[in-house]
């Protein structure tokens, strides 16, 4: 048991990615209030999916355009300098929009352009945030770090919903994005206490002529980089729009309403946690394992579209949110581990393109099927979606189903 407690918990005893991993916990508390808290203005501005769905593209969009060029400056530059730039930066987007929301002069438009300087903002943190993790702990232990750092955003997921919930019914929506705020400094303070001569730095990548191009040729050349970024394009841009469908099936389909958004919200949270913890355990990182939660990842969305009341719904979306964070480990450590290191910030952005920078894209679809049909379909594509990128991954790979460990280096 203690062995294997060890191995669950291993990458908490590198002082660096202890004192992170803290951080980020507040941090991403106050990131999953202010998620609740924009679509649920969002919704009281607007009352439609599809606003909903166009607020989340807005802030996407920026990395879907100009995120593989957020990839070639984090190879260019210190990760931990960059990390303190966008904290600070972000903290004062929503210190801004806590304060337009409780002086009652927040309107559509500015919910756009806050979205879209946040999207900007994320095309650099995205890939630095993820290839700072192999820094503090090295290679040995990525797998670990990873799923310990989506386990506690995911815990995040269960506290900082349930405080918005509360937040929300008894001063407001605005108090929410002023914690938020406020969290930032947890992350500052944390980078500014670690040791730098405990990290394992990368070699900054020279300035140099093509480097973009060099990244997606690699990117495409090599076989797991291949088929996991587009299992990742397809799953990313239909399945992975919760913010968008989850609001509007839980007050539509379930006759609910913010507490019951924040409800199912903590449910794929409790589940994640779960499924971050088992993960967290395993050593490798194979491709037969990333198709296998693919497909199971598919057919969990596929029963929530069928649930027939929320404590059904509720019960699958555990199941949803540990398989959710299942794929995103295995995915993010297999492209980390089969990157050169002078690769890495490249490869993550394009990570952080097939995840984050195709809502855009699925955002508005998905939210355009729920405003002409209901979010049980909008929840449907996205199980459909899950199961054609597994089936695609079975025919990129051969229909072989490597188990061995997928970190080729190249």
């Amino acid at each position: 048991m203690q062995t294997a407690l060890r191995r669950t918990f291993a990458s908490l005893a590198v002082p660096n990615f202890r004192l992170y991993f803290i951080g980020q916990g507040i941090s991403l508390c106050g990131t999953w209030m202010r998620m609740v808290a924009l679509s649920w203005l969002v919704l009281t501005l607007t009352h439609s999916g599809t606003q909903l769905g166009l607020i989340t593209a807005a802030q996407t969009l920026p990395i879907l355009c100009l995120g593989i060029f957020g990839g070639v400056i984090v190879d260019r530059k210190d990760n931990k300098r960059l990390l303190v730039i966008t904290q600070i930066v972000f903290g004062i987007v929503s210190l801004v929009l806590g304060l337009l929301v409780i002086s009652h002069m927040i309107e559509l438009w500015m919910v756009y352009v806050i979205a879209i300087i946040s999207g900007f903002i994320s095309i650099i943190d995205n890939p630095a945030r993820q290839t700072f993790v192999v820094q503090m702990v090295g290679e040995d232990k990525l797998r670990n770090a990873v799923t310990l750092n989506s386990t506690v955003m995911n815990t995040a997921r269960i506290v900082g919903p349930s405080i918005a919930a509360v937040l929300i019914a008894t001063v407001g929506i605005g108090a929410c994005f002023l914690v938020d705020a406020a969290t930032f400094l947890a992350v500052l303070i944390v980078l500014f206490l670690m040791k730098r001569s405990e990290l394992h730095p990368v070699e900054p990548s020279p300035r140099a002529p093509g480097q973009l191009r060099a990244g997606l040729r690699y990117a495409w050349s090599t076989p797991a980089l291949r088929i996991t970024l587009l299992m990742m394009v397809i799953i990313g841009t239909f399945a992975y729009e919760f913010p968008v469908v989850l609001p509007v099936f839980a007050t539509g389909t379930l006759h609910g309403n913010a507490t019951t958004y924040s409800l199912m919200t903590s449910a794929m949270g409790l589940g994640a946690v779960i499924g971050g913890l088992y993960s967290a355990g395993r050593a490798a990182a194979t491709i037969r394992e990333l198709i296998i939660v693919a497909g199971m990842f598919g057919i969990s969305l596929c029963l929530v579209a069928a649930v027939p009341n929320i404590i059904t719904a509720l019960l699958v979306l555990i199941v949803v949110g540990a398989l959710s964070v299942l794929f995103i480990s295995i995915g993010n450590t297999t492209l980390q581990l089969t990157s050169t290191p002078q690769m890495r910030g490249r490869v993550m952005s394009l990570w952080s393109i097939a995840f984050l920078g195709t809502t855009p894209i699925g955002g508005p679809i998905i939210g355009a099927i729920i405003d002409h049909s209901n979010p049980r379909i909008g929840l449907l594509v996205g199980g459909l979606a899950a199961l054609v990128a597994a089936v695609l991954g079975l025919f990129v790979s051969g229909f072989r189903l490597p188990s061995q460990r997928a970190i080729p280096k190249v």
